[in-house]
């Protein structure tokens, strides 16, 4: 057994490893900026390095290779086959063609050889929920689809024609969704990497203790922040966990603070570093590429309820501090800012402020990372961390190792997206979200936020939110904007020229479009109306920023959700990677992470509810300050404690406070709400709340 458990390459293999790690980011960077390359060819390339460097890196099984070293060849065989099988695929399209899209007997091995290879390296480092996924979408389509009934029965399609549309097609193995994670995923995966070999990870910790580490429950702000701030270079929250919290979990517990909650602190911060602008994992990509929304607009509206979730867990933060006296911890070691700033400063700020602004002026994401890459080398030298040759060589190795798992994927969820998309199944599902949910956005919320804990559980968050988001973002959508339609209705403000449409759909309503209705008359009202004229409502009672708007909130809702699996039992990885550094029960650790995260659930009600993705900034930075409050007087009565302990009548009007700071309203009710804010905190000052033990001893 200790034999098998330890099972390495051949050191050989290792630097080979490291070498087409290396060729792939030269490849990479070269196709991206500088080639002209069909987007098939580039596709089939990304994937075929990925598969052969996945070989080297996710072996078969290191117990059999432990005990039988030279099946450790045949398993390194394999991964040649799928590489020389894909690059094939690409040389062959147009002989394909040419033969009237048929398949010879070369063409089916080479084919078979690539999709298994997809489902099997997807298994290695994935896990078994997307291989099962993508043999039961691709029998679906093929054989057994034929033979159910209602509305998921699709006739089955020939092998050659499944065959060909599950390499050629555009959401295919080779289609969009490789086509990102061959652009811009990689191209910031590859940034990252030489952030990191910059001395930027370094300096993010050191700044973080610079500026946070003071305060009263100071290590939480620090973990907070550096976690943040690491979200720009990793955009993974168990990469972010594992990563920042060797340093901050140990200083929270030093300070005070319960192991239990130190993790989950960690967990909850890493899992924001996937909403933190301007990467966001690659979820981001994929939302700009599935939208058609710029990936620059996607970021811009991402920053503020990035701040929000930031400092939701930074009020659970200060709550648990002032709760368990968790004191200032007074680092000796810990370096001045300026010093921080002095050290390792540039080789953070100047790439970062270089991407932001060439994103800002308008060039395309993977220019901007490319040449955000070659500044990392120029800004370390303006610091100790100097990037010489072997720097260089480490970040574009690394670049590559990181970006195994998202590769290969992403390439494979293009299998489950083209059958989606082949067999309707989006469409219907969403329908069936709208049915459920009988109108109702909320309902519909809910809905969603059960499927996303559920496929979270076995995907990667990426891959959750890409099936999740191709199954359910158009109910979203739809009933977003039937919400609005309701309240047009509830104010009588629908304009004449839609008027005309109502009178065709429900002419006995006709009368009451006049003036105001009541929200139960004009849900009833919308309700009843056949989706051909919702669509044709949308383009008379609605601009082309609204209906821009809608589509993002729609798919940000799905986007965030789609964090939660990270902190939510019982399947919370990083939650359960922060427990192990903390030495706490994982499950408790669990549950601590969920209950701190808790703006992924409140933030996203903001998307569907207010206009705070609007890019009207009055109007958004209005909604955020109103949510930050309700924020955190909604923490505070969650936990029965603030600045001092609460008591039950102080927690159910903070409830109902925090509530209606949150909840779409006039601004005379916003401030009557923040006046009950102010007025129960300053009581909570003044009055505390002593509790029993206290006062018998």
């Amino acid at each position: 057994m200790s034999e098998q458990a330890d099972y390495h390459d051949p050191q050989f293999l290792t630097w080979i490893s490291a070498g087409l790690g290396v060729a792939l980011a030269i490849g990479h960077i070269w196709m991206n900026i500088f080639g002209n390359v069909s987007t098939l060819l580039q596709n089939g390339i990304h994937f075929a390095g990925f598969a052969l460097l996945c070989s080297l890196a996710y072996p078969y099984s290191p117990k059999i290779f432990a005990r039988f070293p030279a099946l450790r060849a045949l398993d390194i065989w394999f991964g040649l086959s799928v590489a020389a099988s894909a690059i094939y695929l690409v040389l062959a399209e147009d002989d394909i063609y040419a033969r009237g899209v048929r398949l010879v007997p070369l063409d089916w091995i080479a084919g078979i050889i690539t999709i298994i290879g997809a489902i099997e390296f997807t298994r290695r480092t994935t896990g078994w929920i997307i291989p099962i996924l993508i043999i039961i979408a691709l029998s679906y389509i093929s054989f057994w689809g034929a033979h159910i009934g209602g509305i998921f029965a699709f006739g089955g399609l020939s092998l050659e024609t499944l065959m060909f549309r599950s390499i050629y097609g555009d959401d295919a193995l080779f289609g969009s969704i490789a086509r990102i994670s061959s652009t811009f995923v990689f191209m910031f995966i590859l940034f990252g990497a030489f952030l990191l070999k910059s001395g930027a990870g370094q300096f993010i910790i050191d700044l973080s203790r610079a500026v946070a580490g003071r305060f009263v429950g100071g290590p939480g702000f620090v973990a907070i922040m550096a976690s943040g701030l690491t979200g720009t270079i990793s955009g993974s929250a168990i990469a972010n966990t594992a990563s920042t919290g060797v340093i901050t979990i140990p200083m929270m517990k030093k300070a005070g603070f319960p192991g239990h909650f130190a993790a989950g602190v960690e967990a909850s911060s890493s899992t924001g570093g996937q909403l933190m602008p301007p990467i966001m994992g690659a979820g981001a990509f994929v939302m700009a590429a599935t939208t058609q929304i710029s990936y620059t607009h996607i970021v811009a509206m991402s920053v503020l309820p990035a701040i929000l979730y930031f400092a939701s867990v930074a009020f659970f933060v200060r709550i648990e501090a002032r709760r368990s006296h968790a004191h200032q911890l007074m680092d000796e070691d810990a370096p001045s800012f300026w010093q921080v700033m002095r050290n390792g400063g540039p080789s953070f700020i100047i790439p970062v402020t270089l991407l932001i602004t060439l994103l800002v002026n308008g060039f395309t994401p993977t220019y901007a990372a490319g040449y955000a890459i070659l500044s990392c080398i120029v800004a370390s030298w303006l610091t100790p961390h100097r990037m010489g040759p072997k720097e260089i060589f480490e970040a574009l190795s690394l670049g590559a190792r990181n970006m195994i798992m998202t590769a290969v994927l992403l390439c494979a969820v293009g299998l489950i997206v083209n059958v989606i998309a082949t067999a309707g199944i989006g469409n219907t599902f969403s329908l069936m979200i709208s049915s459920w949910a009988n109108g109702s956005l909320l309902i519909a919320f809910v809905l969603v936020a059960l499927a996303s804990l559920i496929l979270g559980m076995g995907l990667p968050v990426t891959a959750a939110y890409i099936v999740l988001g191709t199954l359910s973002a158009p109910a979203l959508y739809q009933l977003i904007l039937q919400s609005q339609i309701v309240d047009l209705l509830v104010a009588g403000s629908v304009p004449e020229t839609a008027r005309a449409i109502f009178m065709i759909a429900v002419p006995d309503k006709l009368a009451a479009l006049a003036g105001p209705m009541s929200q139960v008359e004009a849900s009833a009202i919308v309700s009843h109306l056949p989706f051909e004229t919702l669509g044709l409502l949308y383009d008379k009672l609605f601009d082309p920023a609204v209906l821009l708007t809608t589509l993002l909130s729609a798919h940000m809702i799905i986007f965030w959700l789609s964090q939660d699996s990270n902190v939510t039992p019982p399947v919370c990885l990083a939650a359960f990677t922060a427990a192990a550094i903390a030495k706490s029960p994982p499950m408790k650790t669990g549950f601590s992470a969920w209950k701190i995260a808790k703006g992924l659930y409140v933030v996203p009600l903001l998307f569907a509810y207010t206009p705070l993705l609007s890019g009207d900034w009055l109007k958004m930075m209005e909604i955020f300050v109103f949510a930050l409050f309700g924020l955190w007087i909604l923490s505070a009565a969650v936990e029965g404690h603030w600045e001092n302990r609460l008591s039950i009548l102080p927690r159910l009007l903070g409830l109902g406070v925090g509530i209606a700071l949150i909840w779409p309203a006039p601004l005379l009710i916003h401030m009557m709400a923040l006046g009950g804010f102010i007025a129960l905190f300053a009581w909570n000052i003044k009055f505390p709340v002593v509790a029993k033990s206290a006062k018998s001893a």
